[in-house]
């Protein structure tokens, strides 16, 4: 039976009971295949008290792919330490977050849904902004550092693409340990290696 909709006790537990679904149903469906009956349903509420807490889907959706502080400072501390494992220290960084349950659903919603719905892009790029492009460039080259991360995440986003959403066989069986030795020389390149000038 569905619970009432409404203020009541246990508001924050509830609150959370519906993130966890609606982040689910992203992760699962992408934006334009989630609803908020659908997700009212699976959470065992009425629709109107999904819309208390959350006054639109897009509200909702932001609310499920936001990330604490600590899981965007991660990702910067992965470029601290010797540089010439800067690619395997960031690489295994990156996918831990896609192997947690709570982030890993996070990321698999905020990706899923951003090849078709803009505010799904814009937070993706707000994510990867936060976590890599402003607080990482002082550590690499001089030479086009923010072309250099873009480059690395646009590896690790499409690497994730193809393990966590498409599901490519070789790519989901393959474990963490080898995937991130597969992986990683190639984003040491892009971070550290030599590079042409950028006009």
């Amino acid at each position: 039976m569905k619970r009432p909709g409404g203020r009541r006790p246990g508001n924050s537990e509830t609150r959370q009971a519906i993130l966890s679904t609606a982040r689910e149903s992203f992760a699962r469906y992408g934006y334009a295949g989630t609803t908020i009956r659908a997700v009212a349903t699976a959470a065992e509420v009425d629709p109107a008290l999904v819309m208390h807490f959350f006054k639109t889907k897009d509200e909702l959706f932001a609310a499920c792919l936001s990330f604490p502080p600590d899981v965007l400072a991660r990702m910067p501390a992965a470029f601290e330490g010797d540089p010439a494992r800067i690619g395997e220290r960031l690489t295994r960084t990156y996918f831990s977050l896609w192997e947690e349950p709570e982030t890993g659903m996070a990321l698999r919603a905020m990706l899923s849904s951003a090849v078709s719905h803009e505010s799904a892009a814009q937070l993706l790029r707000g994510f990867l902004g936060a976590a890599l492009l402003a607080p990482t460039a002082k550590y690499l080259p001089a030479d086009a550092p923010h072309l250099r991360v873009a480059l690395a995440t646009a590896q690790l986003t499409g690497v994730a693409l193809a393990r966590y959403i498409v599901q490519v066989e070789a790519m989901v069986e393959v474990e963490f340990d080898a995937l991130i030795h597969a992986v990683a020389p190639s984003v040491q390149r892009y971070l550290t290696g030599s590079y042409p000038p950028v006009s």
